[in-house]
Formats: structure tokens, sequence, C-alpha cells
């Protein structure tokens, strides 16, 4: 019998929300390395890292280019830029996968080898598979349609965007990973047959950027959740669905403080901790 799609409520997203507590430390928080950002679109690097400071995350570590890091201490001079401890990565946000250096190619395989959960965006998608370690990949249409090709698996941008919640489906079975399929309506589901629909409460969304900042909010719930995940790794599919209605939530509030107006995606990641805060108090 086919589990019914189920939609993800404030609800379902407090439960995967925690406060710290007296006894915690910015490891016991968690630690998110990020490979994120490109000459081309720096600003993916500097959006991830924001969105996952505010999500809560005891550390960030970011690995990249000299301009990069400079870039991202400029907006978050917190984050750590040297090689260390990590419990969770995000990365691809911003990259160019026909334009990998040998370096980034490097940075990628460590990240991977570090057996620790994985949020595959963007650039890196194209990695799933290569590693073991528990997975989510966040696409939208057509990069879910450019991965399944290239896995022999036809499809196109029109049917994925007809039918998103088969293709995640059927992108979580034939991948074996937990699949955040991005859009107007974000289907998350796993192999194992959780599926989960996050309705963005507002359109503004549809801007530059927002991609990069739900994959900080995601890497620094995977992070914060190391613990869960060393023996569940099915729980990386309500932390997504949590990340996604997060994101979603974000948004809203921003646009009400333009009075309903249009939002940046670094607006979104301002509001993240408000919503955390919400959510907590519950």
């Amino acid at each position: 019998m086919t589990t019914a799609w189920q939609e993800w409520t404030a609800d379902d997203a407090a439960e995967w929300i925690s406060a710290p507590e007296a006894g915690d430390d910015k490891y016991t928080r968690g630690v998110l390395g990020v490979v994120s950002g490109s000459q081309e679109y720096p600003g993916a690097a500097v959006l991830g890292v924001e969105a996952a400071h505010r999500a809560g995350v005891g550390m960030v570590r970011y690995t990249g280019p000299r301009a990069l890091r400079q870039a991202v201490l400029a907006r978050r001079p917190e984050t750590v830029t040297v090689a260390g401890r990590v419990q969770a990565w995000l990365i691809g946000s911003g990259i160019d996968q026909a334009r990998r250096s040998f370096m980034l190619i490097g940075d990628l395989e460590h990240a991977l080898a570090d057996r620790v959960p994985v949020v595959l965006d963007a650039g890196a998608l194209d990695l799933v598979g290569t590693h073991t370690a528990p997975t989510v990949i966040t696409p939208h249409a057509r990069e879910l349609a450019g991965l399944l090709d290239a896995r022999e698996v036809r499809t196109t941008v029109d049917e994925v965007r007809a039918d998103p919640g088969a293709w995640a489906e059927r992108a979580a079975r034939e991948l074996g990973v937990a699949v955040l399929l991005k859009g107007a309506v974000t289907h998350v589901c796993d192999p194992d047959g959780d599926r989960y629909t996050v309705t963005a409460p507002t359109h503004w969304l549809a801007t530059a950027g927002t991609g990069d900042v739900l994959g900080g909010v995601l890497g620094a719930l995977v992070a914060t959740h190391h613990a869960v995940l060393a023996t569940d790794a099915e729980a990386l599919t309500s932390l997504a669905a949590t990340a996604a209605w997060v994101q979603g939530e974000a948004a809203r509030r921003a646009s009400a403080e333009a009075g309903g107006g249009p939002v940046t995606a670094l607006d979104i990641a301002c509001a993240v901790p408000g919503v955390i805060g919400s959510l907590v108090r519950r």
C-alpha cells in the first residue's frame, strides 16, 4: 500500500528543533563543514554560511578559495576557515559541475571521505553514490532531470514539473538517498517510503539565492542532530522537511516585514532565528 504524502506542519518541525542546554558547547551543538561558492557565484557561500549560523549550529567551518573566505568572514567573522572536526557537510551550492578545479575536487573528496551526513546541492549532485554516508540531495526540477538522465533514467524537466512527487520518489529509490525536490510545493522523500510536502507560504521565495539559504538551514539541522543520525539515518528526511518549512516561514515573515512585498535571500536568512525561536517555544 502506497503511503500518502503528508503536509509538514509547524508542529512537525518543532519536534526537530532544540535549544542549547547548560551542558552544551559548540561541538555538541554540531559543526557544519561547508564547501560552496565559486568565482562566478561567491554569494552562495555567504548565504549558506549565514543561514547555517542563524539556524543555531555550534560552528561552521568553511572551505574555499581565499577570496570566498574573505567574503564569508566579512559577513560572518565567527566562521572558522581552517580544517578540523566536522559532524556534517553542506557541499555544492554555487559550484559549476563543469568547472571544478583540481583543488576543489580535492576538497570535495576530503569531505565525502569523512563519512558524516552530507547535504548535496547544485554542483555536487553528480557525486551522489560515490560515498556511503547518509545523504540528502536538494535539486530543483531541472537539476533532478539532469541527474536522472545521467543515470540513464530518461525524463525531462517538463515531466518532472508535471509530477514532482513521482519523480522525487523515483530518484530516492534509484539513488538510495533522501530527496528534497524544491518547488512551490517541495517534495521530500526517502527510499523507505517517508513522503512529505512543504507548501511555500509566499511565492516571493522564487528569487536568486533562496536555495543557498535552504542548504544552510538544512546543513545546520543535520549537524545539530549528528548524534541522532549516527543511529537513525532516516531522520534526514524529517530534517529536510523541517528545513524547507523553516525557510518558507522565514520568507513569509520577511515579506510581512516588507508590507507583503518582495524579499531577498539575505532577508530570509535574517528571519530564520525568529522562526527557530517560535518553534522552540511551541
